[in-house]
């Protein structure tokens, strides 16, 4: 009688005994996905200063290539709502390979828009894996939702800084017109990837049971999360300097390439144990307390940074990686724990209204350096995170959300 169950009935009962506890196995595999996916992605901030001299192109001409990349994190709701209803695990499967290959042509493309071109798929690629993986990873890690999204940053977080360290290398030992040897390494990590997660249940929504609509699910965030997305927009800006354009700024300070790569490996290796903390902390002491402390420290590191040299750069490089990275678990919790019935959805409007700030940010952040300096730049969206402290007191807290969720049940 179990082979006449609706397919979705039998993908939801094979899933079910998965979520009531934490599943290590699947949430690693997932995180080790997110990894080898970011590790290629995370090669365009290290070729901007190359980009720049090859194909003579400036700041804000570099800095909207990172937009052409986050183009399709405009379909990551649509992606979300898919996501919901099928499963669309090969996604998660194929965005490292996919990734990996446009990625390792960049630096050999012979166009600014042949360069464009290639990161917009890599872009969709990232769209895919970012709308779909989390909300996998987060049903897995039954209660312990905070701990998984940690797993989840972490993955992305070791992926960002391996990626810059494996371009810069491979430059200087192969030379730039031989990287896209590199592709070999995302297409194996698909291929192992493959065999680790094709038996791994996903639960989906009957079509029948759809639940709520996309314009429902907009109209409840857009009452619920408004403070949560000014955040992002204002945190979208000091990310940008630390981030897109470290590499440049130590650059056209006399940094050598494999140094100014090298940094922002530093800064996203501390990333990695600021968002693991981050989010299995929120677990017990709350999310807003974490996002207080990220709002509050990471723009006086960032200034300390900026009037800091030598070892003492390195050292506040390493402060700025944790408390930026440690904010983004309990907000990727709190969207989940607010829309439990539409996971893949909400996550996907999260995701692609972040993707947004943080896209107008490195334009602005590329702008402000092309018309000031990069140093003026990452000091004004420092100032600019400090303004939106007062927004986190407007975020739900657990019990909010608690209520909230009671409140959809029961209309």
């Amino acid at each position: 009688m179990q082979n006449s169950l609706h397919p979705c009935a039998q993908d939801n009962a094979q899933a079910a005994g998965y979520y009531e506890k934490f599943h290590f196995k699947h949430v690693f595999s997932i995180s080790t996905a997110h990894a080898a996916h970011d590790t290629f992605s995370g090669f365009l901030p290290p070729l901007l200063p190359i980009l720049i001299e090859n194909l003579a192109i400036t700041k804000t001409a570099a800095g909207l290539l990172s937009i052409f990349m986050r183009i399709p994190n405009l379909f990551q709701p649509f992606i979300g709502y898919l996501a919901d209803h099928y499963n669309l695990k090969i996604l998660v499967i194929l965005a490292p390979a996919i990734t990996a290959i446009v990625m390792s042509l960049v630096g050999v493309a012979p166009t600014y828009a042949w360069v464009a071109l290639l990161v917009f798929l890599a872009g969709a690629s990232s769209a895919a894996i970012h709308a779909v993986a989390p909300v996998i990873s987060g049903r897995l890690s039954g209660a312990n939702l905070g701990r998984g999204m940690s797993y989840w940053m972490v993955g992305g977080e070791l992926g960002r800084v391996l990626g810059p360290l494996l371009i810069v290398v491979a430059i200087d030992k192969m030379g730039l017109k031989n990287t896209p040897w590199i592709m070999l390494i995302g297409i194996l990590a698909s291929l192992m990837l493959y065999f680790a997660l094709k038996n791994t249940p996903v639960q989906i929504i009957p079509k029948e049971d759809s639940g709520p609509q996309i314009k429902a699910v907009f109209k409840k965030m857009g009452a619920l999360m408004v403070p949560m997305f000014v955040l992002l927009a204002l945190r979208g800006l000091l990310f940008a300097g630390s981030t897109m354009y470290l590499p440049t700024y130590l650059m056209e300070k006399g940094s050598g390439l494999v140094f100014s790569g090298a940094a922002l490996s530093i800064l996203e290796g501390a990333g990695i144990v600021g968002a693991l903390l981050g989010g299995s902390i929120s677990d017990r002491i709350g999310r807003k307390t974490i996002i207080i402390f990220s709002i509050l420290t990471t723009p006086l590191f960032t200034f300390f940074f900026l009037f800091s040299s030598g070892i003492f750069s390195v050292l506040w490089l390493i402060c700025i990686g944790f408390s930026m990275l440690s904010i983004s678990p309990p907000m990727m919790a709190l969207v989940q724990e607010s829309f439990s019935e539409s996971r893949s959805l909400a996550n996907g409007i999260y995701m692609a209204i972040n993707f947004i700030t943080s896209s107008t940010g490195i334009y602005l952040v590329g702008l402000m350096g092309d018309r000031y300096s990069l140093s003026t730049a990452i000091s004004i969206s420092a100032i600019a995170m400090l303004v939106g402290f007062p927004l986190i007191f407007f975020l739900p807290d657990a019990k909010t959300v608690q209520k909230y969720n009671q409140s959809k049940s029961n209309p």
